[in-house]
């Protein structure tokens, strides 16, 4: 792909601040969306802003692990929502379940320092022979498909109780086709934001028939919830994690720390697995091999420890995102410098209630509108990425339909508090198939490929 800007290139100031503004409403949905469930699940009372600033906080320490040589932001991490639950299930009291979100993120974290070890003594050439392109593509793929209901789900739903589907639809598929025509056809200035100038497109949409629908009396036309404005002020400190649980750091058991081990370690071996696709995907959309450069030890110790310390503030495990991997790969834009400045805006907006308002206000079916188009463009990088395997090869066709089928299928497999989602059961799956077929006879290769 031919970028507009390279992973160290510095665009000027006021470009910055709008790329930066853009991977922010990329991962935006996605971050706040993790303390919601857990707050729905559990009664508790995560912050939006508290994680929006451990995912700021989180970035930074990827960023200075990776030596700005990986533009990806890190955002909390769907995969941990399990666990999470399962810290407050298994708590004495809700402050030591605050606690036993940072102890168990820092034991997740470990996981991935101590594979970076190994890494760091090993090489990546095993994994390279483990996960060839015949695995990685179809599991890149995977990441995009099994969002595309979530995608589509947001993109016909009103944010508000007994709004018109179809009206969020019209909103949705505005934002779609706006932030289409404009990477397209703008010129190079609008072409680098789309999701910008289409989320504020869909934005202005759904605020007009909210008008309408407040107006008329009709609520089947309000799309936009505002509540979010209510009561707000101008400044407001997040409630951090460990000051929810700063009363509880020696009411932790024994008993409670197995609780926290069960329920992360088994889920971090897992989300290493996305971690290996995600980065393998931005290799091939900047044009540089980030397993080797910065290396693959650096990614791992920069979403391990980062991920520590995102949970520190904001209680949610982090992990690197799809969809900043596919708002790099839709503007074109690679430069750290765009990560910096998102993490920086993360940070900056989690302390101005009213701009934390406003983005809870942004629509469902807005947002389903960009990830249309941000889950489209992983999945399609992730084909591109095993065009050159030989499918009329049985072996080759079998791992390749396996991730496929699993993936799109949604296997999920539990084991307690377990949680082995999508994309890692198929990519275990795939790399399973692929060893059993690995020493397929050469007469058989040779007679497949002269059918």
């Amino acid at each position: 792909m031919n970028l507009i800007y390279g992973i160290h290139d510095k665009p000027k100031f006021g470009q910055v601040i709008l790329f930066a503004l853009q991977q922010l409403l990329a991962i935006m949905a996605a971050t706040i969306a993790v303390p919601a469930v857990i707050n729905a699940a559990c009664g508790t009372a995560l912050p939006a802003s508290a994680a929006l600033f451990g995912a700021g906080i989180g970035s930074f320490v990827y960023l200075l692990f990776t030596k700005n040589s990986s533009p990806v932001f890190l955002g909390s991490s769907f995969a941990f929502i399990g666990p999470m639950i399962s810290a407050f299930g298994g708590a004495a009291s809700m402050a030591v379940g605050y606690i036993g979100l940072i102890i168990g993120a820092a034991m997740a974290g470990l996981v991935y320092v101590v594979i970076a070890i190994v890494v760091k003594f090993c090489g990546v050439k095993w994994i390279n022979r483990l996960m060839p392109p015949v695995i990685i593509g179809p599991t890149v793929a995977i990441i995009g498909l099994s969002l595309s209901a979530n995608a589509i789900g947001d993109l016909m739903k009103s944010s508000v109780e007994g709004g018109s589907t179809y009206v969020a639809l019209i909103c949705g598929l505005i934002t779609l086709a706006v932030t289409m025509l404009v990477s397209t056809y703008s010129k190079k200035g609008l072409r680098l934001i789309p999701f910008i100038v289409g989320i504020l497109a869909g934005y202005a949409a759904a605020s007009i028939f909210s008008l309408i629908g407040r107006m008329t009396g009709n609520g089947a036309l309000c799309v936009i919830n505002y509540s979010a404005f209510k009561d707000c002020g101008l400044f407001a400190m997040p409630d951090f994690t460990f000051l929810l649980g700063k009363e509880a750091f020696g009411q932790i058991t024994p008993t409670y720390l197995l609780t926290l081990f069960a329920a992360y370690v088994p889920v971090a071996f897992v989300v290493f697995a996305e971690h290996l696709a995600d980065h393998k995907n931005l290799s091939s959309i900047v044009g540089v091999d980030l397993l080797e450069t910065p290396g693959l030890t650096r990614t791992l110790l920069g979403d391990g420890v980062g991920s520590m310390v995102g949970a520190i503030f904001g209680g949610c495990p982090n992990t690197t995102y799809g969809e900043s991997i596919g708002c790099v790969a839709i503007t074109r834009n690679a430069s750290t410098v765009s990560i910096w400045g998102a993490a920086v805006l993360c940070i900056i907006f989690s302390f101005i209630s009213p701009l934390m308002a406003f983005l809870q206000t942004i629509p469902n079916c807005v947002m389903g509108g960009v990830c249309v188009a941000l889950y489209g463009f992983i999945a399609v990088s992730g084909l591109k990425m095993f065009q050159s395997v030989d499918l009329n090869e049985n072996r080759n066709l079998f791992v390749a339909s396996i991730i496929l089928i699993t993936g799109i299928g949604g296997m999920v497999v539990s084991f307690g508090a377990v949680e082995i989602r999508t994309v890692a059961c198929a990519l275990i799956l795939g790399i399973l198939a692929n060893c059993m077929l690995s020493k397929a006879p050469k007469q058989d290769k040779e007679e497949v490929k002269n059918s």
